[in-house]
C-alpha cells in the first residue's frame, strides 16, 4: 500500500499551501501541479503511480484553489504561481521533477525561463505552451466563471454543467468526487472551490503578455522538458506544438491520441506511462550530465 499523507507547505505572501505526498523519494521528488480550477486530488492515481516507481510524489493545491489560502490581495498573475512554486521546491529540500498541467505548467515555464532557472530538474508539460489558442482560452475561462457567483443548487446540477463543458467525457455515476470541486455555502448553493478573483487576474495578467518573447526564453532552458499534448486539444494546436519544439529542440514530444486539454482525466494510463517514461529516462542520463 502507497505511503500518503497531507502537509501544508508556505507560500509566496505566507500562503498556506495544502499538498498530498505519496511514497518515499528514493528516486527523488516529482512536484504536481494543476490546472486552472483544478486541485491536487486530481493527481491521485499519478501520485500512486509515481510513488509505485519509486519516486516521491507531492500534489499541491496551487494558491486560490482547494486546501490552500486565497490572496490577500487577489493576486493571482502566473508570476505569483510560479512565486509559490519555488519556495515549495525550496521546502522540499531536493530539486524536484515538475509536473505542470495548464496553470501549473505556465508557472512552471515562468520558473525556469524567467525567476529561477534550475530550480527543477526537469519540465513536463501537460498540454500548455507559451502559444495557446485564443478560443481554446476563452473557453477555458468562461467555463470557471460562469457560474462563480451564483453556484448550483445540487450537486446534479453542477454534473450537467460539467457535462456540458466535456462532452466527450462519460459523466461518472458516482457524484462525490465532485466535493472536492465544490463547497457548500450558507445559503445550500454549491460554488466552485476556488477564489473568484483568480479569473479577474488571469485575465488581467495575459494582458502584454509578449508570447514570442516568453518562447524564446524557454529556448534557453537547459533542464530535460517534456511536452504532453492531447491530440484533441482546444487550447495547443498542432501548430503551437510544432513552434515550440523548434524553440526548445531537446525537448521530448508525446501527443496523445483521443485526449483533449485534460490529457490526464481522458488517458490516465497513457498520460502516466508517458510521464514515468520521460522520468526514467532523464534518471537514466543523469550520470552522463554530471
Amino acid at each position: 500500500m502507497t505511503n500518503h499523507r497531507s502537509e501544508t507547505f508556505l507560500g509566496d505572501e505566507g500562503l498556506a499551501l495544502a499538498a498530498d505526498f505519496y511514497g518515499a523519494p528514493r528516486r527523488g521528488t516529482v512536484l504536481l501541479a494543476h490546472g486552472g480550477g483544478q486541485t491536487r486530488h486530481a493527481w491521485a492515481k499519478t501520485g500512486v503511480r509515481l510513488a509505485e516507481a519509486g519516486w516521491r510524489a507531492v500534489a499541491v493545491d496551487l494558491r486560490g484553489h482547494g486546501d490552500s489560502g486565497w490572496s490577500p490581495t487577489g493576486n493571482y498573475q502566473i508570476q505569483r504561481f510560479a512565486a509559490d512554486l519555488i519556495q515549495v521546491a525550496a521546502q522540499l529540500g531536493d530539486r524536484p521533477a515538475l509536473v505542470g498541467a495548464s496553470l501549473g505548467g505556465i508557472a512552471g515555464m515562468m520558473v525556469e525561463a524567467v525567476a529561477a532557472p534550475g530550480t527543477f530538474s526537469s519540465l513536463t508539460l501537460v498540454d500548455i505552451t507559451p502559444q495557446m489558442e485564443p478560443a481554446g482560452v476563452a473557453k477555458v475561462m468562461g467555463f470557471m466563471s460562469e457560474r462563480v457567483e451564483s453556484g448550483f443548487g445540487s450537486l446534479e446540477e453542477a454534473a450537467e454543467f460539467i457535462a456540458s463543458y466535456l462532452p466527450n467525457r462519460p459523466r461518472p455515476k458516482d457524484l462525490k468526487g465532485l466535493d472536492k470541486n465544490l463547497r457548500r455555502h450558507l445559503d445550500g448553493r454549491y460554488r466552485w472551490h476556488w477564489d473568484p478573483r483568480f479569473v479577474t487576474s488571469v485575465r488581467e495578467g495575459r494582458e502584454g503578455h509578449s508570447t514570442a518573447d516568453f518562447a524564446a526564453r524557454m529556448g534557453a532552458v537547459r533542464i530535460p522538458v517534456h511536452l504532453i499534448r492531447g491530440r484533441m486539444s482546444e487550447l495547443v494546436s498542432a501548430e503551437a506544438a510544432a513552434a515550440f519544439l523548434a524553440a526548445v529542440p531537446h525537448a521530448r514530444f508525446t501527443d496523445v491520441e483521443n485526449a483533449g486539454h485534460m490529457v490526464a482525466g481522458d488517458r490516465n494510463d497513457a498520460f502516466i506511462e508517458a510521464v514515468v517514461s520521460f522520468l526514467a529516462g532523464v534518471d537514466a542520463a543523469e550520470p552522463q550530465n554530471g
